[in-house]
């Protein structure tokens, strides 16, 4: 049955190859787990809630993937969506956690939409190396500040806006102390090493005190606080374009990229067949589906994870791997007690690691062509320093079309890049936040 559905032969892999690979894709990923019905948490929705959401968003996602794509790439809600759906979108914006549920649910639609008609890969083909790179790494910026303001080595200054925290505090120091333990563990290739970290962390404030033990296993606490709670009405009203085209852009950028550049490294698409590949067809419409499935579950936009590139390294070929990380993440579910004991400084160094990480698309932008990166760094800088994802592809888009326009380049503007500005432009002359 295996070898029908998944055709192992035919990729050279086998079942146990394929469950190592899950296993090994699962533990590099499962951090989300804890950190995102945290990150949620902050907008007032249920936490053990959305960590049910979470985990079901997750083991969807990814069985939809692995059975109709038949590719090695495990879903999850996204890192960086989530902080623009918490502290932008709910935090800065005013709108409810249903209301962004339902915007959620809308570029969902949206994002389906361009996939199924091909404006998607148009998009992706539009937008320019340099900027997405800016994006990535702004992002990482932004969960950066996040993490260090949750562990309360970055507070705020009446002076100087931010400032050091005190250092001698236990979160400060547990948390400095798991991102090293961390990077440590990941450059000694051990698996999970940010699962790891997090727990490491989680057992020490339990010793000392500062986190009150609750379990490590239990019943699956119940969903209903976040199951079909979105209200599209409500996202329907002044700013939501903006929210919705930035939940959008990011959803293009992130999982179309991660979905190519992890399947080149397992040798389901070769350069050049992107635009002919059947099964990429298939892994975009799947990690498309998925949104839409989690705004009804109760969680951010589900995404394609770069992690799963883990898997592949352990010999991941097909969507077997993806099922059996659908498998891990609805075991996850009776981890319940588990997640609620973690603090929130013991999963900032989990978001400060993926931040350093993400951080490193920066050596992808041309810095000697002026025109591109003023552009990319105006993205990047803004995100963390206006706390928004929103402002800083705004004024990465705008400046780029109109800095190319000034110095003559404007046929180097793909009409993508032009598109988009123009929205935001739009954004920023008739509505306000």
């Amino acid at each position: 049955m295996l070898e029908s559905l998944f055709k192992l032969e035919e990729h050279g892999t086998n079942l146990r190859t394929e469950a190592i690979a899950g296993l090994t894709t699962f533990l590099t990923m499962a951090y989300i787990i804890f950190v995102n019905p945290q990150i949620l948490a902050t907008t007032g929705m249920d936490q053990s809630a959305v960590f049910v959401a979470t985990c079901l968003a997750a083991a969807l996602g990814s069985a939809i993937m692995g059975f109709y794509a038949n590719w090695p790439i495990a879903m999850a809600p996204g890192m960086g969506l989530n902080a623009f759906f918490a502290f932008t979108v709910v935090g800065t914006m005013g709108f409810t956690w249903q209301s962004a549920l339902g915007a959620v649910f809308i570029s969902g639609c949206i994002f389906l939409l361009l996939t199924v008609t091909g404006v998607r890969r148009w998009l992706v083909a539009g937008i320019p190396h340099s900027m997405r790179s800016a994006v990535a790494a702004g992002i990482g910026m932004f969960l950066g500040i996040i993490a260090l303001k949750n562990a309360g080595i970055v507070v705020a200054s009446e002076a100087t806006y931010v400032a050091l925290g005190h250092m001698t505090d236990p979160a400060p120091m547990l948390a400095m102390i798991g991102l090293f333990v961390i990077a440590a563990l990941d450059t000694l290739k051990v698996k999970g090493a940010i699962l790891i970290g997090i727990l490491g962390v989680t057992i020490v404030s339990i010793f000392l005190g500062l986190s009150e033990f609750g379990g490590i296993v239990s019943t699956p606490p119940s969903i209903a606080p976040t199951f079909l709670q979105l209200d599209i009405l409500g996202a329907i009203s002044t700013g939501i374009l903006q929210v919705v085209l930035v939940f959008v852009l990011v959803e293009v950028f992130d999982a179309t990229g991660t979905l190519i550049g992890v399947a080149k490294r397992a040798g389901l698409l070769t350069e050049g067949s992107g635009h002919t590949n059947p099964q990429l067809g298939k892994a975009l419409l799947s990690d498309s589906s998925a949104i839409v499935a989690g705004s009804f579950l109760g969680t951010s936009s589900t995404t394609a994870y770069v992690e799963s590139a883990s898997g592949v390294l352990a010999g991941g070929r097909t969507g077997l791997t993806a099922v059996v990380v659908a498998v891990l993440f609805l075991a996850a579910l009776f981890f319940a007690p588990l997640a609620g004991t973690v603090p929130a400084f013991a999963t900032a160094p989990a978001l400060l690691y993926v931040a350093c990480l993400m951080m490193r698309e920066l050596t992808d932008i041309d810095w000697d062509d002026i025109t591109e990166a003023v552009p990319s760094a105006l993205t990047a800088l803004m995100m963390p320093l206006t706390y928004s994802i929103a402002n800083g592809l705004a004024f990465g888009f705008i400046s780029y079309a109109l800095i190319k326009l000034l110095t003559g380049r404007v046929r180097e503007v793909h009409a993508a890049t032009w598109l988009v500005a123009g929205l935001f432009l739009i954004r920023f002359a008739f509505l306000t936040e």
